[in-house]
């Protein structure tokens, strides 16, 4: 067990007042380390409202937690492929609690990222990559998700050229989809392979198999062509827009 204000006092008591202020120092510090509960560095800096520098291990979903809330709103989307990282990695429950912390850790967006970053560009890459597979997760990257992500490139010392072809793997095909034959609303029903009496939780469901067959991420994960990929990310977005649609008709979040 440590104690913060003891040691603080203790250093600064003897800086000013050679050994007796140290004792002095030392014994006012434990009187307030008791009085306030603080038995390590992180409870002291939790007092004091400073955030610990995040775990190489953790960043990732830090990172991931800012671009999802970058723009205000998370969605659905965005949690799942949170969890696809969290499978692509094979984290164990507790590695899991962990990731989930740090994912809702970085929605507050109050982490100072440049220094950890710079630990981390042996893994630039694989950072990045998995950057823009939550950035490009709705079918579109937002100006704010791009700068942000661009930003940390270049903390990792990462060419603008890098992070187009990154980008790029999981880009959509360009251009808008084709507007649907028909109703729209049945166009959605029959790509989700739901009836319009479905009950909520049956739609949910049908989504997240869905989104989870086709994820560009497992056709990335096992080096398939990025004409693959590209594919199941247009798949991916169309599996979104249509749950869109499908949930705001039948009026569920």
């Amino acid at each position: 067990m440590l104690w913060p204000a003891t040691l603080l006092g203790a250093v600064a008591g003897l800086a000013l007042a050679s050994i007796p202020g140290g004792l002095l120092g030392g014994l006012l510090g434990q009187v307030l380390d008791r009085r306030l509960r603080l038995q390590s560095w992180a409870a002291l800096r939790e007092r004091l409202g400073v955030k610990a520098p995040p775990v190489d291990e953790q960043l990732l979903f830090i990172l991931l937690g800012r671009l999802a809330k970058c723009d205000g709103r998370v969605l659905p989307a965005h949690i799942q492929q949170a969890r696809a990282e969290m499978q692509r990695q094979g984290l164990d429950a507790e590695a899991q609690r962990l990731a989930i912390a740090a994912f809702a850790r970085g929605k507050t967006g109050r982490d100072s990222l440049r220094g950890p970053l710079r630990r981390q560009r042996a893994r630039s890459e694989a950072l990045l990559r998995a950057c823009w597979r939550m950035a490009w997760v709705d079918g579109q990257v937002s100006q704010t998700e791009r700068e942000l992500i661009l930003l940390w490139g270049r903390w990792l010392k990462v060419s603008s050229a890098t992070q187009k072809v990154l980008s790029d793997a999981y880009a959509p095909q360009q251009g808008p989809l084709a507007a649907p034959a028909g109703n729209a609303y049945q166009q959605a029903l029959s790509l989700l392979g739901v009836d319009a009496d479905a009950a909520p939780a049956q739609i949910k469901q049908a989504y997240r198999r869905l989104l989870s067959r086709h994820h560009p991420d497992k056709l990335a994960g096992s080096g398939a062509a990025p004409e693959r990929v590209r594919e199941a990310t247009e798949r991916t977005r169309e599996l979104h827009q249509a749950y869109d649609l499908v949930r705001q008709r039948h009026g569920f979040r």
